[in-house]
Parts: C-alpha cells; structure tokens; sequence
C-alpha cells in the first residue's frame, strides 16, 4: 500500500406562530445534590402538558408521528469505599451529596483496585464524580508522601470548554483540601508563561489529545517529574473518539503508555461516556487495556416524554419538481418561540453555528410580535464565543434570565445546565447516543422533561419520525473506530520513533499492522533501523506528520482578502468542496465569500459577506476495487468488502436559500480530480436478478442511483458516522466486477470502519433502505427519501420504484449476517 495520502515528505519516500403568552410562578427550591437554587419542580407544567400546548396550533397535532413515554426511575445510594480519604468524603458532603449512588461507588472502588473501568451511565449521572472520589483521594494520599512530587493525574476531554469546566468544578471541589490537588488546564490557549509552572508543580492536568500528541509527549523528557507519577488518565466523552479521529486517539494514548513505562509509570485509565452498546469493548479498543464496564445506572430521573415531530410539505418544488418539507430550522425556530412564550425552559440543539444564529434571530423576530419584553430572553450558544460569554449564557439559563437557547453540540457535552424544561432537537445529530446526550440536558433537577426531535428532509430523518422503534427499541450505538488503519498507524509510528526509538518489543503495543507499515516507512526513509530498534531520521518534528482531527496534507489557509488576517485552516482534503471559490464560510458567527482558493499556495481568499443562501459542493466520483478481503453469495449477487481507489471531483455547487432550502442556482467549478485509497462495501445483481425486479436497461442506472443515494442516507442508522463521512457510487456495468453494482466508501484514507460495518450489518441497513424509499409519500423521489444535496449528477438519473423492486429481490435472498470481526477487526454490535 502507498501512503499518498499522508504529507508530502511521506509522499517522497422558515408560518406563522399562533400562541397566548403563559407566564409561570416559579418558586424556588433547594438542589439535593447542590446549594444552587432551582426552580420547584412540583411548580411546573407536566412535560405533556407542554407538548400539548405545542400541539394545539393549527395543523400543529399532524406533525407529531409518534410519542414515547419513559417513567421516572427512583435513585439507589451506596457508600464510598473506605479507602477514600475522609478529607475526601467531607469535601464532597460539602457540595451537598450526602451519599454516592451506587455506579459512582462501584466505579471507584475499581479505581481503587487498579482495574481500568468505563463509567458508561446516563446523562447527568454523575460520571464525573465517579472518577474524581477515587483520583482526588489518590492525590491527597500522594501529597502526604514524605518525598517527591507525589501522585499525578491526567485528564483528556474532546474540546477545551470542557476542560475549563472541569477544571472549575475540581477547583470547587477540592478547596477544602487546600493545596494537595493543584488542577490547571494545559492547552493551546495556556500562556506559555504558565507552561512552567504546569508542568513542574500542577498535580491534575487538564488538556486535550490534540495537545498530548503535539505538545506533551514529543517533550516528555520535560513532563518526565509529572508522568513519572502519573497514577490515572481520564477520559471523558470518551464515545466522541469514533472512525479516524477515535483511531488517531487510540494511538495517541499507546504512545503515551510506552512513554509512561519508560518513566516506570503504568497509570490505570478511567473513562467516561453516555450509555453505549458494549463499552468496554470501545474502551478496550481505544486504550488497548483490559477495561471494566459500570452501565447500571443507579442515578433518579424524572419522566421523559419525547416525541417525533415531522415538518409539513410545502407549496415549493426542488429539483426534478421533488416536493419540499419547511425547513427543520424553521420549525425548530417556531417551537423555540411557541416554549418560551409559554415560559418554558428550553434548549434547541442544531449541527451548525450558523443554524444556531438563525433559530435565535428568527425566535427572536417572532417573539417580538407576541411581547418585546421576551425578545431577549432568547439567545444563541455555540463555539467561537469567549469563555466569559460563554459562562454568562450558562448562568442567565439556569437563572430563568434567559428562556430559550439555540445551541450547537458546544452544549451537549458535560457542561452543567440544570433546571431546563424541554430540548428541541433540530435534525438527527447522527447517533442515538448523540441523541440521548442531548435530550439528557433537560430534566437534570428530577424534574419531568420533554424532548422533540424534528425531522429534516433526508432518508434517516424521514426514515426515524416513522419507524421509533429504530430509536427507542435499539441501544446506543457501539463506537466504531479502528486503529489498524495503515495511514493512521504510520504516523503515529514515526512520533513514537522520535519519542524514543522504537524497539521489536514495543511493536505489540501498536498492533498486528505494524509489520506492514514498518518496511515501508523504511523504504520512504522516514524511518532507519539501527540494531534493534527504529530511529527518527527527518530534522522536522514526527507529530506534525499527522492532525489527529484531520485528514492529513498541507492545510489550506483560510485568509480575510482586504486585511491579510488568518481566519482559520481547513484540511486539504476538505478544502475543495468546503472553501472552493463561492462557496460560503462561516468563521465564529460571520459569514464570508470565499473569492479565490490557491491550491498551488494552499490559501483560500475571503471577504465578509451576507448572502441570503447556503452552498453545497457537488461532485463526481469513480472507483475501482484493489482487492477483495472478503465477500458472501446474495443468491446470484455478491456482497463483499474490500480496498478500493476512488477518483474524485468537485464540479460544480448549489446555492440554497437558508430558511426554505430552495434551490437557487448552479455554478460549474474547475478544480483537479483527487484520489483516495480507502475501505468499502459493494453489492452486485445479475441479469437473473433484473428481470425478476423487473429491471429494463432504461431504468437500470436511475435504480441502482436511488438504490445508492437512501443506502448513504441510511448508514448512520448503523454506523457511528455522518452521511458526510461516506460516499457511494453506482455502476449498470463496473469493469472490475463486470455486474451491475453498488459501492459505499468510506471517506478517509485507509477507512474509518463504517464501510465494514456496513457489511456486518448489511442485511438490517438494506432493509432500512428499502423501507425508507417505499414508504415515503412522494411520487418519484425527493430529498426525503433518494435524492441527495451533494450529488454531483443532479439527482439525475433517478428511480424511486425501480429502487425499491430492486432491494426487495435482493433481500429476498439475503443470507444471515457475517461474523463481526471478519475484516479489518472493528469491534462493533448489531444495530
């Protein structure tokens, strides 16, 4: 395999609203958990009260395609271990919880053994207070130690926001015990004139993997008082480390391993996560460690009513004449304004910090027609917001200043909002665990809560608002991630080898694929051996070879035209359907033009702009397979599974008006073609097949293009990942298998693992496919079911009925599904 994805010195080797304004007497009570006050729950509308008000508008009840009721579930204390230092114990007695509920008891008490344990509970559970008893007690001991620096401790969480509000919370906490716990954040936005400090005297460090990859390991010998002490690594969130980003991290955390084992370390890792399928199967793949699962959730919860609300259609037409829903945004922005005039605490959650502005501005334009004094008591909460600002929206929500939030997912994770009334959930955020994590927000005082997931116009969306058992019958996802894959290990092979040379012994560490990088690392020069070890031979630091969030390559300069500010930096591989010339790019709440990409330069030029639309990149793509790892008869149909290059080009782009998602135009781009090596799915059909599904020649290539579409659109369903992060193509007669056929790639070099799981499960994905396209309402296709916003054809050719004949003769003869494990090794469980 060739590594021609990896940097270049690897290469050389928007209705009206109609509502009457509630207004609520809250009186206020005291948090048992807490000294912060909190609105009376008894005071409160019933969460079906709520919907219900949401309901009466005018053909506002039709909307609503299901209702799931959850019962309030009591709470089930324990004790702490004895081991916990009394000091400990009192601290926590202070923060008003009196006793533990007993998966923060058992938690610890593994901690405390030295097992590496998953905490993986529900939504403000008290995950965190799961770890820190055990960790806090842990560096108490160590600061009485009559030598050395004592006990440390460190901490990863997925953003920075994170980290400070953990760093807050554990100052808190541990103020009575005085200076034994010395908490500090330790990232990018560290000045450097604390560096120093952190790293001889801070006894808990809170960072990011970003930084333990570039900052902290290749200068271990710096770090070496601190990791030689270092007795528990963290890992919080730790469900959002999934495909190549989870795979980075996993790596990470091996180098960090054999880094600590040099300083006679061997810290024992606690993680933590919202409910997931087999947790301690992820949380063994991404450390590598044995790892004990507590999913018994002890914790109360107050009844949750959660509904499916699907938009209505519209009078507009998109492509093909393909009838139009009213946007999600728009009705979440409805619903937002409906639940604050009714003095209803609510969050409404959105992918895109843009999406966010939009709900607040237009809650806010409709607010003021009910009643001005209302206008502010919305407000927008995402990323690229100061910290202080950030703080400050927190505080007006659970005070009742503020009534309604548009968030993005800088909300969903960790930070501590209590008290709200209702989450409205603007689109399927990608996983059930997603999903939980943020429905979770509300109801986090015991309180009843309400939950709405609205429906955009695609496959999966349309798809879940009728099918709830999809979401309610089903756990959470597993966590697909794979470490394995050849482009990530290379890498992360070369920073360890510049960390400390790399030796046969540590090569078990890193995993079975090492002895296919390694002679090939070798051959392009990167590495050399020496006796018995591999050494660093470039001047250039290792860790730059790879951004563990990205996707490799020389990142592309985003740069403001007029003043020659940096604004940011997109990955290469993103950088041609993401800051092509026209395209629109948002940078921390205002919106630019993008006027020239230099791809020669990598500098991408912009001006600030307000256009009345979004862009979308469309694109062509083809594809050939290099090898077959494994594959099944499907009657006379294969399915199979394999490495695949694919050609790709970015073509041309939409313009799409925001709130009606209107189509307003096309332009053709000229951009160079890319290619990609990569992991993929494909299935064929034969002639045999055809005629049974009755499928001429004319309408062959529109069903197997349907056929691919609502498949890409369905995958999430059953794969931790983003339509985003998956492509497909589809052929009436492919040179390499010389049968009609299907492809689903994933989108990384090398793989992410969603194209195999996709195999794993192929016969539940197929069947979700073909109940999506057969059950939508449409006559010949639409967004909702086949039609997709980055198809580089137009939609065109398309065949909704064609589709739908042709996966039902093939899953007719579906065989039962391959073994997990039998590719590339993705741990993962049935959907």
């Amino acid at each position: 395999m060739a590594f021609n994805h990896l940097p270049a010195c690897v290469h050389d080797a928007l209705t009206p609203l109609s509502v009457t304004p509630v207004t609520h007497s809250v009186p206020m009570a005291k948090n048992h958990r807490s000294d912060r006050p909190v609105p009376d729950p008894a005071s409160r509308p019933s969460p079906a009260a709520v919907l219900g008000g949401l309901a009466s508008g005018p053909s506002r009840a039709a909307r609503i395609t299901h209702t799931e009721h959850l019962p309030p579930r009591a709470g089930r204390h324990a004790v702490w271990p004895d081991r916990i230092r009394a000091e400990v114990i009192a601290a926590v007695r202070e923060c008003g919880i009196e006793h533990p509920w007993a998966h923060q008891a058992l938690a610890a008490e593994h901690a405390l053994d030295g097992d590496s344990v998953v905490v993986a509970t529900g939504t403000a559970s008290g995950k965190s207070l799961a770890y820190l008893v055990p960790v806090l007690s842990t560096l108490l001991e160590g600061s009485k130690a009559p030598n050395g620096r004592g006990a440390t401790a460190l901490y990863l969480s997925p953003t920075k926001a994170l980290a400070a509000d953990q760093c807050r919370s554990v100052k808190e906490l541990s103020q009575p015990l005085g200076t034994a716990v010395r908490p500090a954040v330790y990232d990018g936005d560290t000045p450097y004139e604390e560096r120093e400090w952190v790293r001889q005297y801070a006894n808990y460090v809170l960072t990011n993997p970003d930084m333990l990859h570039r900052g902290i390991l290749p200068s271990h010998p710096r770090w070496s008082s601190f990791l030689k002490s270092l007795k528990y690594v963290v890992i919080d969130e730790c469900h959002t480390y999934r495909g190549v980003f989870g795979s980075h991290v996993a790596q990470v955390l091996r180098r960090l391993r054999r880094v600590c084992a040099r300083y006679g370390s061997s810290p024992v890792f606690l993680l933590a996560s919202a409910t997931a399928a087999e947790p301690a199967v992820a949380a063994r793949r991404l450390t590598g460690l044995p790892v004990v699962e507590v999913a018994d959730d002890a914790s109360p919860r107050g009844e949750l009513v959660f509904a499916l609300w699907e938009p209505p259609l519209t009078e507009l037409h998109g492509e093909k004449g393909a009838p139009v829903r009213r946007t999600a945004t728009a009705e979440t922005a409805d619903l937002l304004t409906d639940l604050t005039v009714r003095g209803v605490r609510s969050v409404a959650f959105v992918r895109s910090r843009r999406g966010a502005e939009l709900i607040s501005v237009i809650a806010q334009e409709k607010l003021a027609e009910v009643d001005r004094s209302l206008v502010h008591r919305v407000a927008a909460y995402r990323g690229g917001y100061l910290p202080e600002e950030r703080r400050a929206l927190e505080r007006a929500l659970h005070s009742g200043e503020l009534l309604g939030l548009a968030a993005t997912t800088a909300l969903e994770l960790g930070v501590d909002v209590s008290g709200l009334d209702a989450v409205v959930i603007c689109g399927y955020p990608g996983t059930r665990a997603s999903l939980w994590q943020q429905a979770g927000r509300a109801g986090r005082s015991g309180q009843g809560a309400l939950a709405v997931l609205v429906a955009r116009d695609d496959p999966l969306d349309t798809f879940l608002v009728h099918h709830p058992e999809a979401l309610f019958d089903r756990p959470v996802e597993s966590t697909v991630l794979d470490p394995d894959n050849p482009y990530v290990l290379a890498p992360h092979l070369c920073a360890a080898a510049a960390e400390l040379p790399l030796t046969e012994e540590d090569l078990e560490l890193f995993g079975p694929a090492c002895a296919d990088v390694l002679p090939q690392l070798e051959a392009a020069k990167l590495l050399r051996r020496r006796t018995r070890a591999w050494h660093w031979t470039r001047r250039e630091r290792a860790a730059d070879l790879t951004d563990i969030r990205g996707g490799g390559g020389r990142p592309v300069q985003i740069v403001e035209e007029g003043t020659g500010r940096l604004l940011g930096t997109v990955d290469e591989a993103a950088a041609h359907s993401a800051v092509h010339e026209g395209a629109v790019h948002l940078h921390q709440g205002r919106t630019y033009l993008v006027r020239s990409l230099d791809l020669a330069d990598s500098v991408a030029l912009v001006e600030q702009a307000d256009p009345p639309y979004s862009t979308v990149a469309r694109d062509t793509t083809a594809i050939s397979v290099l090898e077959t790892d494994t594959e099944i008869p499907w009657g006379a149909g294969r399915l199979c599974y394999g490495s695949v290059e694919v050609t790709n080009q970015v073509v041309s782009f939409l313009r799409r008006r925001l709130l009606t998602g209107e189509v307003l135009g096309e332009t053709k781009l000229d951009l160079p073609p890319r290619t990609l090596r990569t992991r993929a799915v494909w299935w064929t059909v034969t002639e045999d097949q055809l005629d049974e599904a009755r499928i001429s020649p004319e309408i062959l290539g529109g069903s197997l293009h349907a056929a691919e579409h609502a498949s890409i659109g369905m995958l999430p369903l059953f794969a931790t990942c983003d339509r985003w992060d998956i492509g497909g193509v589809s052929v009436p007669l492919h040179p390499d298998t010389l049968l009609p056929t299907v492809f689903v790639y994933d989108g990384h070099p090398g793989g992410a693992g969603f194209a195999e799981r996709a195999f794993h499960t192929a016969r539940a994905w197929l069947t979700a496919t073909r109940e999506a396209i057969a059950s939508c309402e449409c006559d010949a296709g639409c967004p909702s079911c086949i039609q997709s916003p980055k198809c580089g054809n137009g939609n065109d050719p398309l065949h909704k009925r064609g589709a739908v004949r042709l996966l039902t003769t093939l899953l007719r003869e579906a065989p039962d599904p391959p073994e997990e494990g039998a590719g590339a090794g993705t741990e993962a469980a049935s959907a």
